[in-house]
């Protein structure tokens, strides 16, 4: 991994304003994974041999219920650490890992965790910023699905999915990974039935455009309307 090209991922948050001595030092200490579609990159209650980075890709971060029903907490884009956990105080981790697509990642031993945050003080701050983060979308997820109407639960994932990973395109803001109204009911909390109805409904209103595995966002600002409960 010394022959990667340290500006691919200089910029990243887990490395921002780190000095290229110590991104080729971290960098020495890494390995590269591809990971197919579909692929269980790890599960939840695993024990937690490594930590990754995503060069490319887009996982899903899923967790399963008492009832043993999926749910999408999450997906983790390029750029983003993952499985880091060791950074919340545990040594199992806290949900499955899914590829959405085919991906490629950097992974680290945890045993050596302790040693990179002490040695690179920056990564250590950036990834602590990143759990603070995911706590804080988790916290205010949880509210939502405890207060928010079906249809702004449904809005909201779809403008966040587009913010996070939208392509612009002749039709509109494409969610630029593979994505089914499943995968949507499973980050709403609600039913397939629902999503279908809803989508179908804005589909008919030229808000978005939707296919196999496909939603493309055409009218964000109605979506918007929707999510914060202005719409008429």
């Amino acid at each position: 991994m010394n022959r990667l090209d340290i500006s691919l991922i200089r910029d990243l948050p887990p490395f921002v304003g780190m000095e290229v001595v110590d991104l080729q030092n971290i960098l020495a200490q890494a390995t590269a994974h591809r990971h197919e579609k579909g692929t269980t990159i790890f599960s939840e209650s695993e024990k937690a041999n490594y930590f990754y980075l995503l060069l490319d890709g887009h996982i899903r971060v899923v967790k399963i219920n008492q009832n043993g029903e999926q749910m999408i907490a999450r997906y983790i884009s390029a750029g983003e650490s993952y499985g880091i956990a060791k950074a919340i105080g545990r040594d199992t981790y806290p949900a499955n890992a899914v590829a959405a697509v085919d991906c490629l990642s950097l992974a680290w031993p945890t045993k050596i965790w302790d040693d990179i945050i002490l040695q690179h003080p920056n990564f250590a701050t950036n990834s602590y910023q990143t759990v603070g983060k995911r706590l804080f979308e988790t916290q205010e997820r949880m509210l939502e699905l405890a207060t928010a109407k079906v249809e702004q639960r449904v809005a909201n994932v779809i403008l966040k999915l587009a913010n996070q990973t939208g392509k612009k395109t002749e039709e509109g803001i494409l969610i630029d990974f593979p994505i089914s109204r499943q995968d949507i009911s499973e980050m709403t909390g609600t039913t397939l039935h629902t999503v279908s109805r809803l989508m179908s409904a804005w589909e008919d209103k030229g808000w978005v455009k939707s296919g196999r595995q496909k939603i493309v966002l055409v009218e964000g600002h109605k979506l918007m309307l929707v999510a914060t409960n202005a719409a008429d």
